[in-house]
This record gives C-alpha cells, structure tokens and sequence, in this order.
C-alpha cells in the first residue's frame, strides 16, 4: 500500500499547500458521485474544488427559462443506492432544472458530501510535478492544493459560447447567456427580446419567453427537429411500477447503446410497409420524448431510412405552424434526423402561431452587428430590442478543461497536446498527463447517452483502478501513445459507422466554436459496448496504459 501521510488535508491560509489523495474538480453529477465512490469506499481523502457557490454543476448554472432534462426523470438519476431510489420521487415525466437541482443538493446531503467539497473555488491552473507524482492544483483565489491523483469532473456542457458579434458592447439594453442565466431571473414583462439560437435551449426557451414579453424575435441560423414532449404528472401508479420494477430499468439502461430505459425496436424502416411506418411514426410522436429515435434500428445509419422519419417531421412543422412561410424556414432542415441532438419541447413549433412571435432567418441575411437599439441584419433591417438572449450552447466536451492551464509531464500543456482536437484513450486518460482522470470527457459516449448511466460507469472504472494502484504499490498510470492512436482510429471508425459526422455545423464536432479543430469527439460505439471494451482493459491489468514507480 501507498504511503499517503504526505497527502492528508492541511488546514492553512493562502500559499499553504493542502494535501489530498485526490482532487476531483467540478461538483455536478459526475463530482458527487466520484468523491462518494473514493472517499466512502476507497476510504481515501478527497477534496472537490467547484467553482459554483452550490452543488449541481450543469443544473446550477442553466437556470434559463423552460430549462429542462431531455432524459425521463426515472432515468435521469443515480441507481448505485437503492435506498435512495426508493426515498426520492419525481415530480414529472422530464424534471425541469428546479427539480434536479433540488435532488442533486438532497444527494449532497443524504451522503453527507459538503463536507468534502470547497465552493467558491475556480481551478486556474493544474501541474503534474514528476518528482513528488502529484499534481499541484491553484484556484483563482490562490489557494493550492497537492494530490497523487486528479479527477476533472467538469461537465461535457458548461463552457458558455458567446458569438463574437460586432458592436456586442454598445448595445444599450440588456443580454444573457442561457447557460450563465442570473439567479435572481430576468422580467421579460413588457420587453422586446430577440433570442439567437434554436438548439434544445433554445427550443425550450422560446415558448416561456413569448408568453411573457412584449414581442420574441427568434434569429434562426439552423433549423431543427424537435419531437414533443407530452410532459406530465407522474402519477401514483406509475411512480409504484418503477419501484417494484427499477431492476429491470437499469439493466435496460446498461443494455442498450444510449443509456436509455427502452430498447430500440429490431426492425428495419424497409421492414415494414409505408403505412405501418406512418402508423409507428404517428404513435411514437403521440406518445412523445426521445423515444422516437427508438422505432427503428437503422435511423442512425441508412440514409434512405432517416429521410423517412425526417419528411414525417417536417410535414408535422408545416402542420403545426400555421403561417406558410414561417413553416417553411422552419421545416428547412439540412441535416438528417438526431445526427446533431435531437431536441424535444413543449409547444415550440406552436409558439410561431403567436401574434408576438417573429422569425428571422439567418441563412438569408445574416446578423450584421448589433447596434445600441438592437440587431442589424444583413438586407439592412434593425431589429428593434430592450432584451438579447444567447441560446448559442456550449464549448461543448474541451471547453471547460482547457480554460484550465492543466500541464503534464514536461510542462505539457493539454492545450498543445489537443491543438489539432481531442485524443484520449477511453476517453479517461490523455498521454503526457499521468494520474489525470477525465470523467465523460472526448472519446468517451458521454453525451450521446442519458448522461447519469456513463456518469456512474466513469467514477466506479476510476475507483477501482485506483484501488487497484494502491493495493499494488504503484504510484502512476498514464495511457500510452500507441494506445490513444488506437482509440481515435477506433472512435473515428464508430462515428463513420453512422450518420452523425455528415453534419459539417454540429457541435459534435466542435463547428459551434470558431477556431476549434473539427474532430468528432464523443464515442458512438454504444454505451454497452463501451462498457465491455473498460472492463475488458482493466481485467487485462489496465492494457493500454504504462503502470509504475
């Protein structure tokens, strides 16, 4: 076993050096989890640095109006403790972010993890030093941390992307970013808002907002697709049938290639005539959610397939919206169906029927700057505005790890050794960067799945191979190069393998952020393949990876 008195937590004022066996930096889903898993069953001490002045990471900061879950509330949670299942109840079908915020911080204290966590605390910058084998991490503050083994816990999600928008600056009214939204909330009463952006914020956004201002312009570059929700209740019946049957959901969700509690149907589109397709397509948008993608085996990889569920949906946009040429620019859609995220919403399409409501479409004359009144396009209209928001989404997957000055071996900065895009091997690891474990990070299925079930297999892979570490004496692991070209040619070949890198404006690929390399970076081999590929390399004595010292 390692020696660890060196790295027990020291109390002290700035400059003071406090010393862990690990450091896990962010306190979302992925946090929480980890510290639970390396503290209460590795018995190690462990302190999370999160920059938010409360637990629940993605679900602290979105608070936009109408921000809500994507994945049904029965799946979007933890299912390590059962007792845990059975004293928390949701409320809906998909839980709005009040709500998860609200189970993150009953999580929190159910396991008692404030204890272990520093708020406040925003990670500037981290370094491997060789000699000690441990990684001294600073905060913004000054403080200064040391641990033999560091978690980034950071979110795929979190890393707001503003657009860098002439006159910005001089614009006399007020604008926000969906995913830094004030606590306090904004009025819209009155004001004349203009909001760009019409991803899955977006779309959840614009039916609150138009309810409540004055006027909503929503500037579209990108059309999208969007199944309904049919939000509910949960009723009393429902809510007894997943207890009696929670088993057999999360084998479900370990089985299946997204993590979802529903297996997708094994037929093919070509399987069926086109009136049961219809007939199966109609019920599927009844019922709602994203179990539509699931009518099908082949949406994702057969063309011909996807166009079928993508002409359904358009004929669905110009039938809900009734004013012809807005349906039109809404239902001009240039991407195939779910290869970028496929949003779901409650009465978007039916919010362009609204006397308030106006449409702009960016692909015709795009946004020229913003003036002090508002937004100039590019035919010279001036779009007058007291109110912009930003529903521009995210730096997504590397934006938040490398806004930290992480440096590994050899001063090498994550920075350098990403400048032509992401490469890890699993996901878990980068070469150069010993000890550093990178929860859901590129590479990795990540957000291509219900987030919670990944989440769960990252921090329980990391625990274990630590534990395996320390039971052996072995102070650092790092992934080999020849390992990573490995798993980006195989993470490459799985995207390949489906339709999800045809889309050139995607942020799977990074095209939301100007600059950024265009490599496609979560891993769509499955989640259950995924898993079997982890347990596989640790059963073979962490294959893959260079142990030692």
């Amino acid at each position: 076993m390692l020696d660890t008195t060196t790295t027990r937590h020291q109390a002290g004022g700035p400059g003071v050096v406090q010393g862990f066996d690990a450091l896990i930096v962010g306190a979302g889903f992925s946090g929480l989890y980890q510290l639970l898993c390396l503290r209460d069953r590795l018995g190690l001490s462990v302190r999370v640095l999160e920059a938010a002045e409360g637990v629940g990471g993605t679900w602290y900061w979105n608070r936009y109006p109408g921000a809500r879950c994507d994945s049904e509330s029965h799946s979007y949670c933890y299912t390590f403790s059962r007792e845990l299942l059975e004293e928390w109840e949701w409320s809906e079908r998909y839980p709005g972010q009040p709500e998860i915020l609200r189970y993150l911080n009953h999580v929190a204290d159910r396991f008692d993890l404030r204890r272990d966590i520093s708020f406040g605390a925003r990670v500037a910058a981290a370094r491997w030093d060789e000699a000690e084998r441990r990684w001294h991490v600073a905060t913004e503050a000054g403080e200064r941390f040391a641990a033999p083994f560091l978690v980034t816990a950071v979110g795929c999600l979190s890393s707001a992307n503003i657009p860098d928008i002439p006159g910005l600056g001089e614009f006399a009214g007020r604008w926000y970013h969906t995913g830094q939204w004030p606590h306090e909330g904004v009025d819209f009463t009155g004001k004349r808002v203009g909001m760009i952006g019409t991803g899955s914020t977006g779309i959840q956004a614009a039916p609150v907002i138009a309810k409540a201002a004055a006027h909503l312009t929503v500037f579209q570059r990108t059309a999208n697709y969007s199944i309904p929700a049919r939000n509910a209740p949960l009723t009393p019946e429902f809510k007894r049938w997943l207890k009696e049957n929670y088993a057999e959901l999360r084998r479900i969700m370990h089985a299946t290639p997204n993590g979802h509690p529903f297996p997708i149907a094994d037929r093919s589109v070509f399987d069926v005539t086109p009136e049961e397709r219809e007939a199966i397509y109609e019920a599927a948008w009844e019922k709602g959610g994203l179990q539509f993608r699931a009518t099908f085996r082949d949406l994702l990889v057969d063309k011909a397939a996807n166009d079928t569920a993508a002409e359904f949906i358009r004929a669905k946009i110009r039938e809900v919206v009734k004013d012809p040429a807005k349906a039109a620019v809404l239902a001009d859609i240039d991407h195939p169906f779910a290869a970028k995220r496929p949003p779901i919403d409650t009465e978007y399409f039916e919010t362009f029927n609204r006397d308030n409501v106006s449409l702009v479409n960016l692909r015709a004359t795009p946004i020229e700057c913003i003036t002090p009144r508002g937004i100039r396009t590019r035919d010279g209209a001036e779009h007058a505005l007291d109110i912009i928001v930003f529903a521009t989404g995210f730096d997504a997957m590397t934006g938040q790890l490398l806004r930290m000055d992480i440096r590994g071996r050899d001063g090498l900065s994550l920075r350098e050794a990403w400048r032509e895009g992401p490469r890890t091997y699993l996901g878990l690891q980068v070469a150069g960067f010993p000890n550093l474990f990178i929860l859901t990070g590129p590479g990795s299925p990540s957000v291509l799945c219900n987030m919670p079930v990944p989440i769960e297999q990252h921090a329980e892979w990391v625990t274990d191979c630590i534990a395996h570490l320390r039971a052996r004496g072995i102070a650092r692991i790092e992934a080999t190069p020849e390992a990573v070209d490995r798993w980006v040619e195989h993470v490459n070949e799985a995207a390949n393998a489906t339709l999800l890198p045809t889309v050139p404006h995607s942020w799977y690929l990074g095209a939301n952020v100007p600059g950024k390399p265009r490599v496609f970076m979560p891993y769509a081999g499955g989640m259950a393949r995924y898993r079997a590929i982890c347990d596989e390399v640790a059963a073979r004595g962490y294959e893959g990876f260079a142990l030692g010292g």
